[in-house]
């Protein structure tokens, strides 16, 4: 069931609510340049274990209103909290991948983990900004090229080989995103951090990060690891940045296990 929520005047974004009547809730969300449907491996699976999945696109990306402006971890924080407020949520487990792992984290300081009982940070931004050089290559390949940038992006994603229809998917996934929105994302990354935020969490946290990983590496995930009170990190062997979808099967039985 796929609806929209208002997160501040004029913007709306979308919420995919999956086995709304599920008895355990998990949300969601997304990394950068994607949408929720990402997680669609997990979508396809954890509903019919009594999960209520619910993936939200961030403004400016997916099926979301597009704002030209409110692209900071703070505001994004924000709509998170706008999202758990709208659907009154408790007691629920949040995911985030990549920067959606940022967002996540900021949404723990900032918010004082409302409603969150369980956090997985899934190979997430968490102890440092992103390198100026990477951050300026990826917002002038944004704002030059972004069809070019973005096939670069899924070309480094991946540790395991992925089919042509299957890059393909990927591909679009990025590219329904608006160029302004995905630049800005780049310029938050760059000019901001989370890593002040780690010592404020206080739930359990699950932390799953590929060793592989040519985006964030997995060195950010052992010193978050580190920072973070009562969490626990499992690496995946076998992954690079996707290790929700190149180890599916190991990462589904987990975030059940973390979650029960």
């Amino acid at each position: 069931m796929g609806y929209y929520v208002t997160v501040e005047q004029g913007v709306k974004v979308f919420v995919e609510d999956v086995n709304p009547k599920g008895n355990k809730t998990i949300l969601f969300i997304h990394g950068w340049p994607l949408s929720h449907k990402q997680f669609e491996y997990q979508f396809n699976v954890l509903p019919a274990m009594g999960y209520r999945c619910i993936g939200m696109d961030w403004r400016g990306f997916g099926n979301s209103d597009k704002p030209f402006s409110g692209y900071s971890f703070d505001r994004l924080a924000d709509d998170v909290k706008a999202v758990v407020a709208a659907l009154q949520l408790k007691d629920f487990t949040l995911a985030g991948h990549s920067t959606g792992g940022a967002i996540s984290i900021r949404y723990m300081a900032r918010h004082h983990g409302y409603g969150v009982s369980k956090l997985v940070l899934i190979d997430a931004v968490s102890s440092s900004s992103v390198p100026a050089d990477v951050t300026n290559n990826f917002i002038a390949g944004t704002l030059n090229d972004r069809p070019k940038m973005l096939q670069g992006v899924t070309d480094l994603f991946f540790f395991q080989y992925i089919t042509g229809p299957f890059s393909d998917w990927f591909f679009q996934m990025g590219l329904q995103a608006a160029g302004w929105a995905t630049a800005a994302i780049m310029v938050t990354l760059r000019d901001e951090s989370v890593r002040g935020d780690l010592g404020k969490i206080t739930v359990p946290t699950l932390l799953v990060h590929g060793i592989h990983d040519q985006i964030v590496p997995f060195p950010q995930a052992q010193e978050a690891n580190k920072l973070i009170k009562n969490s626990l990190l499992v690496p995946f062997q076998y992954s690079g940045h996707g290790s929700f979808w190149e180890e599916r099967d190991k990462f589904n039985q987990l975030l059940v296990q973390f979650t029960s």
